[in-house]
């Protein structure tokens, strides 16, 4: 009696111990006979085990390839490529008809150029169903129609006469010796030696003085340093930087000093009369921050504009917001 209700139990406990799982192979589910199977029939085992030896196949090859281009000083990568290349030269070279990165592949350029040379004509292709093709007689004949190629005319240059010494550079415009080696090779300034003497073209040092305020210097008499003008226009520091350069100024150094032609600062302020504030000017003039000063003029709505790096504040607003009489 024992006994049988053993034999029925053991049956019992065999038909629920089927596990179902999914091949590792095909993904199909199936009903497992054992918690260690892992493919649902004898063809995905073996299809598996061929794929694994393969992949070994191939990491020990690639090892011993990456040895070899090691030892050539080629790097794998490289290999690949120029292999990948080769393929696809030898997919398309018995090709009659191209699609435009084919096309692009065998010209050496990219898409863009070959759709611009459909564009403008220089290029027939065959367009059907939102593909393009192009024939490869097309593209030899687009070489063989091709205008024979001429070259751009140089323009002659014409020769220097004309040069500085470097004791005439440093009088005439109060620089270092050493600067004017420095702004020479960085501008690309015609030097020539004449017996062991630098000589550098007049036409090439003016036209750089003249672009950062330097003309006629040896001219100018008063001078205005950086600190002269914060005392008298109550510039900041970027707001003269901002002027000097946007009025072109003349300017020389002293020492490390920068001083700026006082009769030529003047004039500018006298033409262009300042009827704005930056942003520094209003936090200075009126002790605010820069959170309140942005506060005030969105509340009350004041002008300003943007100017390269710098807010500009409409000075009579802002001036009649605070009620204060500024007289520049």
């Amino acid at each position: 009696m024992v006994k049988h209700h053993e034999t029925k139990f053991g049956e019992f406990m065999n038909s629920d111990t089927r596990i179902q799982k999914r091949c590792e192979w095909c993904s199909n589910l199936f009903i497992a006979q054992k918690l260690t199977t892992r493919y649902c029939s004898h063809a995905c085992n073996s299809k598996a085990y061929k794929a694994k030896k393969r992949e070994e196949a191939i990491k020990r090859f690639d090892e011993e390839a990456g040895k070899q281009y090691k030892m050539t000083g080629i790097s794998y990568a490289t290999i690949q490529e120029i292999e990948r290349i080769s393929n696809t030269y030898e997919n398309i070279k018995d090709k009659e008809y191209l699609s435009v990165s084919e096309t692009a592949f065998l010209l050496s350029v990219g898409r863009t150029t070959i759709y611009r040379y459909l564009h403008d004509g220089t290029l027939a292709a065959f367009q059907t169903n939102g593909k393009t093709f192009i024939r490869k007689i097309d593209i030899d004949a687009m070489f063989d129609n091709s205008e024979e190629y001429r070259a751009r005319p140089q323009k002659e240059r014409k020769p220097v006469t004309e040069f500085y010494t470097i004791e005439e550079i440093k009088e005439k415009f109060n620089v270092k010796e050493s600067w004017i080696f420095r702004i020479a090779k960085e501008n690309n300034v015609p030097k020539t030696l004449v017996r062991g003497k630098s000589y550098f073209s007049k036409k090439h040092f003016d036209r750089y003085f003249e672009k950062k305020g330097f003309e006629n210097i040896h001219l100018i008499e008063e001078w205005y340093s950086v600190k002269d003008i914060q005392d008298k226009y109550s510039l900041s520091l970027p707001a003269i930087y901002s002027f000097v350069s946007e009025n072109n100024i003349p300017r020389k150094k002293d020492g490390r000093n920068v001083l700026y032609s006082k009769k030529h600062f003047d004039e500018a302020k006298e033409y262009v009369k300042p009827e704005y504030y930056t942003v520094e000017e209003a936090m200075k003039k009126y002790n605010l921050t820069r959170d309140s000063l942005y506060h005030h003029l969105k509340y009350h709505n004041i002008p300003k504009e943007k100017e390269g790096r710098y807010i500009k504040i409409s000075k009579p607003e802002l001036d009649k917001l605070f009620a204060i009489s500024i007289t520049l």
